[in-house]
């Protein structure tokens, strides 16, 4: 049986207000936010677009103010970017830097934050020290780098005859693996803030009951640490994985712009090399949006493993 209550004798039902389903629940959030999505849309959405355009006709810059036909040449320009061998080749240099650079991330910086979380002596200046290296420009740094890695560097003296020769950044098989031990320790501090932040959510009352039942620190850091933190490692894996995709400022101050013959140049260079420096922007622009389509895949991926797990 359903019963339904009538309104009070002379007062008359409050008409609910309905709000645009545009605007969404919080129609005042969405108005904080609009400069913010303009800004997005303006700096991020019309160069993607633009790129995308690009990508199917033939683009070359000209003087301003100067009109030139630019016909639509369809896939031509992917045709170009991907049988280029010099493309190929940045494309694995990339996936390279990947399998080195992001376990190496995420295992470095979660261990460190473990350790900077707990009560050890000096914990605000480790905690500072590791994190100079990435607020710090990049041209001091790699300066520093150059010094430790030639030739007769520190690295070299120290290894004696264990060191490659030819050197690390002028070597064809150590040029890339040097590159991304560079961003792994430049980027570090980064993330260990990441995990730092995640750490403080994960309730001290787990610790204490693992170590009530005997659990040992590995096992506490294992059953505890890495599941209460597992949000932040998505975030770092892909925070990782795109931080390598948009590789440039480090091959290109390292090894003088992808040396030795190529093996670390990174797409992001391959188009600055073709767009600006070739005047064939519409070929860049194909590099780019297969860059930008081979990154959400990974990302799908990585989503969809996430969601199983």
């Amino acid at each position: 049986m359903t019963t339904t209550t009538a309104p009070a004798p002379g007062r008359k039902p409050r008409a609910r207000r309905v709000v645009p389903a545009i605007f969404g629940r919080q129609p005042v959030g969405t108005l904080l936010s609009a400069p913010y999505a303009i800004f997005i849309a303006v700096m991020f959405a019309y160069p993607l677009g633009l790129a995308v355009w690009m990508s199917f006709h033939k683009y070359f810059f000209t003087a301003p103010g100067v009109s030139v036909p630019r016909p639509f040449v369809g896939l031509k320009n992917y045709r170009t970017a991907i049988t280029d061998p010099q493309v190929q080749r940045a494309f694995l240099n990339v996936l390279i830097f990947l399998v080195i650079n992001v376990p190496l991330t995420v295992v470095l910086a979660l261990v460190l934050a473990s350790a900077l979380n707990s009560a050890i002596p000096f914990r605000s200046f480790f905690r500072t020290s590791f994190y100079v290296p990435y607020v710090t420009a990049s041209v001091a740094v790699v300066g520093v780098w150059l010094f430790l890695f030639n030739g007769t560097g520190l690295v070299n003296h120290l290894l004696g005859p264990l060191a490659p020769n030819p050197s690390w950044l002028i070597n064809a098989n150590w040029a890339m693996p040097s590159v991304a031990i560079f961003v792994s320790w430049k980027q570090l501090g980064f993330f260990i803030l990441l995990y730092l932040a995640a750490l403080q959510n994960v309730p001290k009352e787990l610790y204490e009951s693992a170590s009530v039942d005997g659990a040992s620190a590995w096992r506490s850091f294992r059953s505890v640490t890495v599941p209460g933190v597992r949000t932040a490692t998505t975030l770092v894996t892909l925070l990782a994985i795109i931080t390598g995709a948009n590789l440039f400022t480090e091959p290109y101050l390292l090894t003088g712009g992808g040396g030795p013959d190529g093996h670390s140049s990174s797409p992001a260079l391959i188009m600055y090399q073709r767009g600006i420096e070739q005047n064939h922007p519409d070929v860049a622009a194909a590099i780019g949006v297969l860059l930008v389509l081979i990154v959400l895949l990974i990302a799908g991926v990585q989503r969809l493993w996430e969601a199983r797990r």
